[in-house]
C-alpha cells in the first residue's frame, strides 16, 4: 500500500457546515423512509417531517422530490476538484487524483450504512438510477475540467490551454468508477476492512496497468 499525504485546504465555515448537515439530513430521512415504504410512497411531507424542515426548506436544497435520493455531495466534489488544480506539476496524474480524493476520505467512513442502504433504494427505483447517473456524469466532466486546468497550468511554457485529446475525460472517468468500486466493494462487506484500505488497493491495481490477480 502507497503512504498518501493528505492535500489541505480551507475547510467551510459553519454557516456552511450547516448547510451541508441539512441537506444531509434531508438526504437520510428520504432513502430511510423510501428503504421502508418505498420511493413511490414517500412525499416531501414525510421527508420533511422526519428530516426536521419545512417543505419549503427542503425545496431549498432539492429541485425535485426525487433530487433527495441521489444525493451528490457538491461540497466535497469542489474540494476534490481544488485539490487537483493545486496539485504539484510534478506529481503522475493518476496520483494528483487520487491524493485528492484521499484526502476527503474521513468524512466517507461514517457513511457505509447510508450508502448501503442508498443502494437498495436506487436498485428498486430504475427512474432514480438514471437520474443518478446524469449527476455523476455531470461530476465527471466537471473532474475533467479541473484536470485539464491543472495540466494547462503545469505544462512547461505553456501559454494558453493546450489540447491534451481524451486523457482529462478518461483520467477522470476511470476515478470516478474506481471510487464506484471501492465504495460498493466497502459496502458490501461491513465491518471486515476499511474504505481507506479498499480505495488505495483499487488505485495500486489501476497505476499497475490492471495486472492478472495472482489469486
Amino acid at each position: 500500500m502507497h503512504d498518501v499525504a493528505k492535500t489541505t485546504t480551507s475547510g467551510p465555515g459553519l454557516r456552511e457546515r450547516k448547510k451541508q448537515a441539512t441537506r444531509r439530513a434531508i438526504a437520510e430521512a428520504a432513502v430511510r423512509l423510501a428503504a421502508e415504504h418505498g420511493v413511490e410512497n414517500v412525499t416531501v411531507e414525510a421527508i420533511s417531517e422526519a428530516a426536521g424542515v419545512s417543505p419549503r426548506t427542503f425545496f431549498n436544497y432539492f429541485p425535485s422530490h426525487d433530487d433527495a435520493f441521489v444525493l451528490v455531495d457538491d461540497e466535497v466534489g469542489e474540494r476534490v476538484r481544488e485539490s487537483v488544480r493545486r496539485a504539484p506539476a510534478d506529481r503522475p496524474p493518476l496520483e494528483v487524483v487520487r491524493d485528492a480524493l484521499v484526502a476527503e476520505l474521513d468524512g466517507f467512513e461514517g457513511r457505509q450504512e447510508f450508502w448501503a442502504l442508498q443502494s437498495k433504494v436506487l436498485q428498486r427505483s430504475p427512474h432514480l438510477i438514471h437520474r443518478g447517473l446524469k449527476a455523476h456524469v455531470a461530476e465527471e466532466r466537471a473532474l475533467s475540467a479541473a484536470i485539464t486546468d491543472w495540466l494547462d497550468a503545469t505544462r512547461p511554457g505553456a501559454e494558453g490551454p493546450s489540447d491534451a485529446g481524451t486523457f482529462p475525460r478518461l483520467l477522470a472517468a476511470v476515478t470516478q468508477t474506481a471510487l464506484r468500486v471501492a465504495i460498493e466493494h466497502w459496502c458490501a462487506h461491513p465491518g471486515k476492512t476499511a474504505l481507506s484500505d479498499v480505495f488505495q488497493d483499487v488505485f495500486a491495481q489501476l497505476a499497475q496497468g490492471l495486472p492478472r490477480p495472482s489469486a
